[in-house]
């Protein structure tokens, strides 16, 4: 009998040493994932380095070489929120979702759409923004097309960004037109202006700025976007810290009212226009 009540003795010390190892083995090991975490690395470091890519007006140059946008203002902005300094490194569209896996900055914050095929590879935040593919065509190419079904045939052809979700749109919804895909959007714009293509989808509003730009060879057959996109920051994988703050960030610029104000002066107006080229 005694000899039972102090093996069961025993065992609850056991358990209770056991128990109080696993809380501080969890302990040291919330400590480092938190002090390993993306989040810590740029606050220790002073500065929070952002993939992007030029698209009007998202982000672009200006007259002085100075990138500016809607993008540009919301990298800043949450730059500025944490504490600390920005840098932006341009990198082709085509390349942006390697180059961040590889560690060449920290976070991609671009009108990257949250898609199921990119979420495989990296975290999305939640949506800060929400745009949609529209189409811009020839006049004298694609004269009398009014509707996506018009370009959807093996004699029509449409250029895109390459890696883009304008190109994607175009499989989708016109899987029978001839896609020719370019590293860069102002590329894809002169093969359209040039009569070699008869359409180029891209994501709005660049299609109606073009065509403003160019009423005399180009024309939108479509009143609006054909498609609707949330759009998110991308970071690399397993880092709930750093995904937790970017989400409360977007929830906070949002409530306040920040977002809204930007967005309607990038994409509601042309009070930038004198800005750049």
């Amino acid at each position: 009998m005694h000899r039972l009540k102090f093996r069961c003795l025993f065992l609850a010390i056991f358990m209770v040493v056991t128990v109080l190892s696993s809380f501080g083995m969890a302990d040291s090991a919330r400590q480092e994932l938190t002090q390993n975490s993306l989040l810590e690395q740029i606050l220790k470091r002073g500065v929070i380095r952002v993939g992007m890519s030029t698209f009007v007006p998202w982000a672009m140059r200006d007259k002085e070489g100075n990138l500016i946008g809607f993008e540009v203002d919301v990298a800043n902005r949450l730059a500025k929120d944490m504490g600390v300094n920005i840098e932006f490194i341009p990198t082709k569209w085509s390349g942006i979702i390697p180059a961040l896996l590889t560690g060449k900055f920290d976070v991609v914050i671009g009108g990257m759409g949250i898609r199921p095929d990119r979420n495989l590879k990296v975290n999305f935040t939640i949506p800060y923004d929400y745009s949609g593919q529209s189409i811009m065509a020839h006049k004298e190419l694609a004269k009398g097309f009014n509707k996506v079904a018009d370009f959807n045939s093996p004699e029509v052809a449409i250029s895109a960004r390459i890696g883009t979700t304008a190109a994607a749109a175009v499989q989708k919804y016109m899987p029978k037109a001839q896609l020719k895909l370019f590293d860069d959007e102002s590329q894809a714009v002169q093969e359209l202006l040039n009569g070699r293509v008869h359409a180029m989808v891209a994501s709005s509003p660049l299609p109606a700025f073009q065509v403003i730009k160019n009423p005399d060879k180009l024309f939108l057959p479509l009143e609006d976007s054909f498609t609707r996109e949330p759009n998110g920051f991308a970071i690399r994988k397993s880092d709930l810290d750093t995904l937790n703050y970017f989400d409360n960030w977007i929830r906070f610029i949002e409530a306040e009212g920040w977002l809204k104000e930007r967005k309607d002066y990038w994409f509601g107006t042309r009070d930038w226009e004198n800005q750049v080229n």
